[in-house]
C-alpha cells in the first residue's frame, strides 16, 4: 500500500493525526523528526546551534531518501521539509501527501499550550512568534498546496480518512 505523507507547520497535528490514521488503516507511524535525531544522535535543537539550518536540511533529505516506497506507512514530516531539496516531489512520487492547513493562530495557540523547546525556528517565548509563523507559512504555502490532498483545519478525522481513503 501508498506510504501516506503528512505535511503542514510545526504544530498543525501531523504526529496526532498520523498516529491516529495509522491505527484506522492498520499502517506504521514514522515521524522523520525523531528518524533524523536517531541519525544524528543529538536533538534538533542541537543540530541547528551545532551545524546549521542547511545541515538539519540535508539530514531531512538523506533520511527521506531512506524510507521505502509502499511500505504501508504514515509519515509525520518535518513542516519545513518539503521545502527544500525537491523534497515535496519526491513525497508526491513515492506517496500519497495531504496538507494539514491550519490556521497561523491555531498554531500559535498550540505551540503556547504545548510549549517545546525541540523548534528552533519556533520559540513560545517569541513576542513575535505570530508574525514570524506567518511569514514562514506564506513561504512555505506553495510548497504544502502541491500535495494531493489539502485538508483544512477543521475537518474531522473521520472525513481526513475518507479523502485519504480515496488516494490508496
Amino acid at each position: 500500500m501508498k506510504n501516506i505523507f503528512l505535511v503542514g507547520m510545526p504544530s498543525s497535528g501531523k504526529s496526532t493525526l498520523g498516529k491516529r490514521i495509522a491505527d484506522a488503516l492498520h499502517y506504521r507511524f514514522v515521524d522523520t523528526d525523531k528518524l533524523v535525531i536517531r541519525e544524528e544522535g543529538r536533538s534538533i535543537a542541537d543540530i541547528f546551534a551545532q551545524s546549521g539550518e542547511d545541515y538539519f536540511r540535508e539530514c531531512e533529505h538523506r533520511v527521506l531518501r531512506t524510507i521505502r516506497p509502499g511500505g504501508s506507512l504514515v509519515i509525520s514530516t518535518g513542516g519545513g521539509m518539503p521545502c527544500f531539496h525537491n523534497n515535496m516531489d519526491y513525497i508526491n512520487r513515492t506517496g500519497v501527501s495531504v496538507f494539514l492547513d491550519v490556521s497561523v493562530e491555531t498554531l500559535v495557540q498550540r505551540m503556547l499550550a504545548h510549549a517545546q523547546e525541540d523548534r528552533p525556528l519556533y520559540s513560545p517565548n517569541n513576542p513575535d512568534l505570530l508574525t514570524s509563523l506567518q511569514q514562514r507559512y506564506t513561504a512555505r504555502l506553495a510548497f504544502y498546496n502541491q500535495a494531493n490532498v489539502i485538508i483544512p483545519g477543521e475537518t474531522t478525522e473521520d472525513e481526513i480518512l475518507r479523502r485519504v481513503g480515496e488516494w490508496l
